[in-house]
């Protein structure tokens, strides 16, 4: 899985690689010739008293260096340049095809895990692919190449080659097989600390209204010490191998020096040999670390690489059909006929043969108890959801037979969070409409009430917005929210209890406003205030996922006991809306 995936990413920046390749290549084979001239000096000038060999093969020794470190210096700039680019390649894909999610798809990952895959795991897999330009390449050619010379120095000394490195491979192959299951234990604890942080800046009003500091504190402890516990464990697996490299090179090359004075007292030798041939050693034993490197980032890599596979690899349960519909205008009539709908893994339908139609130039409500599949109801209106039996139709056409971007551009919708993003006012208003005016922005949010604390700033539309619009009350938010789904002027509104923080007086003239911009459109309006509702042309209830009244607020009073009984908790009664 690691390897497809690499293949698949790497395929752009071929070319930088081969660039890379062909420079460590050179930078190598200038490592492995620098000892064999370093033993040509001690040998043929030092112990011969040759100062013009001394300084001709410097020289040389001086010229081999630079060209390694110049080439050195460009493997690294463009291995860093491709490993950037597949990094951010790599987290592009992740994040369009998310993007592409159902609320489904979404919550089966949980946004926490979405963050990690998208950034922490696309991390690893970036620094697996800048290791491996720059050591994956080296080791195989030092390693090979160290044991060609150092045997061509003196085969009398080879077989402590083969002594020491397969011990030292076998010793950190067997470090590395632990590391593979304790990487993705350590994966998920960073989504799990990754969620308790987000519920607790989301949420944060909440805990300190209910004074459960404490409480979260403790959590946030826990996850906090289940992480670093893996991550110590992790590193101490990965401390062993520092050791046991030192302990087999120092053991090797204390035995070399010992045996390879044996040979040069017996004359079997040359000390520049010996110099030579214990540089080779090093550079053997340390190109079997560098591989070991690789081997200790491969098993986190590949636990990273599983989990953005399963991210790439999951359909979105919701796509626009090859044969699509995309229809040059939309009425806007809906049409609920017989629908059910269940959550993935409920025991039990949230809502159940529900049939309905809203038609364009009338305001539907929907009312109802909490729970009762309100707002799953406009949900599969504008397919977040797609219905699990029945059919959900606009102007004849099932909304699974509609291009999903004609539909969305069709529909103007208003949760009951009203979530803004970091920006400006005007940045917000735009998601509405792209190209909006001044003048339209203005219009916009003089329908949803808003224009008088946003005129209120000095910077007017520019006004600042925090993340998440946390610099505006609710009420300030739900009423620029509604001036977004307002300036794109489409032909269904979907109000899912989005006036919840307004206050009456201001809901009723928010609801005044809409009348007159939406008199063409099919608005359906969810509620928990029966004064919003009244004056609706229909009114739906819903209890417990099934239609139990539809009709008008007067004649509802009269013969829907759920509606009545929903408007007696309120205090409403007939011709009192």
């Amino acid at each position: 899985m690691l390897w497809e995936l690499l293949r698949r990413h790497v395929r752009p920046y071929r070319s930088l690689l081969a660039v890379v390749a062909v420079l460590q290549v050179i930078s190598t084979l200038a490592t492995l010739y620098l000892p064999t001239v370093n033993a040509a000096i001690i040998d043929d000038g030092v112990a011969r008293g040759d100062l013009h060999r001394i300084v001709e093969l410097g020289a040389v020794m001086l010229a081999v260096t630079g060209l390694q470190a110049v080439c050195a210096v460009g493997a690294v700039y463009f291995g860093s340049r491709a490993s950037m680019g597949v990094g951010r390649d790599l987290r592009s894909a992740v994040f369009h095809h998310v993007t592409g999610f159902s609320a489904e798809d979404t919550a089966r990952f949980g946004a926490p895990s979405l963050l990690t895959r998208t950034t922490n795991d696309v991390q690893q897999i970036q620094l697996l692919v800048q290791l491996t330009c720059t050591m994956l390449i080296t080791a195989p050619i030092m390693s090979i190449g160290g044991i060609l010379m150092a045997v061509h120095q003196d085969a009398g000394l080879s077989w402590l080659l083969l002594i020491s490195v397969p011990l030292l491979a076998l010793a950190n192959y067997w470090i590395v097989s632990h590391l593979l299951p304790i990487f993705r234990r350590l994966q998920r604890q960073i989504d799990a600390i990754n969620r308790v942080m987000r519920e607790q800046l989301t949420g944060l009003r909440v805990v300190r209204a209910f004074a459960r500091e404490p409480f979260e504190r403790n959590r946030f402890a826990e996850a906090n010490e289940a992480l670093a516990g893996t991550a110590l464990e992790a590193g101490r697996w990965q401390a062993l191998m520092l050791p046991v490299t030192t302990l087999v090179i120092n053991v090797s090359s204390v035995a070399l020096i010992w045996f390879g004075g044996l040979r040069i007292d017996a004359g079997q030798m040359q000390v520049g040999s010996l110099i030579a041939f214990l540089s080779y050693f090093m550079q053997i034993l340390v190109a079997v670390l560098m591989a070991t490197f690789i081997l200790v980032i491969i098993p986190r890599a590949s636990v990273c690489a599983e989990r953005i596979t399963e991210v790439l690899v999951t359909q979105p349960a919701i796509v626009t059909s090859p044969d699509a519909l995309s229809p040059t205008t939309i009425a806007g009539e809906i049409r609920f006929e017989n629908v059910t709908f269940s959550y993935l893994g409920a025991d039990r339908p949230v809502l159940e043969d529900v049939s309905l139609i809203a038609r364009p130039g009338t305001t539907t409500a929907v009312v109802g108890s909490t729970g009762s599949g309100k707002s799953t109801l406009t949900s599969l209106i504008c397919r977040l959801y797609d219905v699990t039996a029945g059919s959900v139709s606009i102007d004849g056409v099932d909304v699974r037979d509609l291009d999903i971007e004609r539909l969305w551009a069709a529909i103007g919708m208003v949760p009951q969070r009203g979530y803004l993003f970091s920006g400006t006012v005007a940045d917000n208003l735009r998601y509405g409409k792209s190209d909006a005016t001044d003048a339209e922005m203005w219009a916009a949010l003089r329908v949803a009430a808003a224009d008088g604390f946003i005129a209120a700033h000095p910077e007017g539309l520019a006004t600042r917005v925090a993340q998440g619009g946390m610099n505006f009350s609710g009420g300030q938010r739900q009423r620029l929210a509604i001036a977004r789904a307002v300036i794109r002027r489409p032909v269904i509104y979907l109000f899912d209890d989005a006036f919840s923080a307004l206050d009456v007086h201001t809901d009723a003239h928010v609801r005044e406003n809409l009348r007159d911009v939406s008199a063409d459109a099919t608005v359906v309006i969810v509620s928990q205030r029966v004064s919003t509702v009244a004056t609706a042309d229909q009114i739906v209830v819903v209890d417990d996922g099934r239609v139990v009244g539809a009709g008008t607020h007067d004649d509802l009073l009269t013969r829907c006991a759920a509606y009545r009984e929903f408007a007696d908790s309120q205090s409403v009664k007939a011709g009192e809306p």
